[in-house]
C-alpha cells in the first residue's frame, strides 16, 4: 500500500493490491511456482491466471470501473502476473501495464494477444538484478514497442528492487494514462 501512496498522492484512484495465493518455499507469496525465468510453471502459472482473472472481472463488477479504466501492475511475479492479465488473449485490455522488475511469460497453454490497440506499458528494471536480469526487461520493452504498443522504459543501476524516482515519475504518468 505505501507504493500506492508515491503512485497516488492526491489518491484520485481506487486501489487494490492482491497477493500472491501460492506459499512456496524459501518463503513468502507466490503467484506461480518458478522452473526456470521467462518460463513459469505451467500447473501453477495456469491455476493462479484463472483466479486472478476470475478476482480482476468480479472487481470490475462490483466497482463498476471497468477494465480500460483500469491499470495492472506488480513487482517480479506481480509484473509477470500484470502483462499476462494485460496481454493474454482471452482478457480484456486493460488502460496500462506497470511492470517493474519482470517479465513477459512463455507459458505452454498460454496465448498473448499483441495485436493492437495495445495498452499503455511502463517498465522499470534494475541493471544490476541478480533474480530477473535486466535483459528480460529490455525484452519486454522491444517485443511491446514492435508489437505497436506507448512504452516508458527506465533501467536503474539497482538489484531486485524498486527504483524510487521512477515511482515518482510514474505518478505523472499514471495521470497521462487517465487523460491528466
Amino acid at each position: 500500500m505505501p507504493l500506492l501512496d508515491v503512485l497516488d498522492p492526491e489518491q484520485r484512484f481506487l486501489g487494490v493490491t492482491p497477493r500472491g495465493p501460492l506459499q512456496l518455499p524459501p518463503c513468502g507469496a507466490h503467484w506461480y511456482a518458478v522452473r526456470e525465468i521467462g518460463y513459469p510453471d505451467p500447473d501453477t502459472f495456469l491455476s493462479t491466471y484463472r483466479r486472478a482473472a476470475d478476482w480482476l472481472d468480479a472487481l470490475a463488477e462490483q466497482t463498476n470501473i471497468p477494465p480500460e479504466r483500469t491499470v495492472l501492475g506488480g513487482f517480479s511475479q506481480g509484473a509477470v502476473m500484470s502483462y499476462a492479465l494485460g496481454l493474454g488473449s482471452d482478457r480484456p485490455r486493460p488502460a496500462a501495464i506497470l511492470a517493474l522488475s519482470g517479465f513477459i511469460p512463455t507459458v505452454d497453454g498460454f496465448e498473448l494477444d499483441l495485436a493492437p490497440a495495445l495498452p499503455s506499458v511502463a517498465i522499470g528494471h534494475g541493471t544490476l538484478d541478480p533474480v530477473i536480469g535486466v535483459e528480460w526487461g529490455r525484452r519486454a520493452r522491444a517485443t511491446l514497442e514492435a508489437a505497436g504498443a506507448d512504452v516508458l522504459y527506465r533501467e536503474s543501476p539497482l538489484p531486485h528492487t524498486v527504483d524510487p524516482p521512477f515511482l515518482r515519475d510514474l505518478a505523472g504518468w499514471l495521470s497521462d494514462v487517465f487523460g491528466g
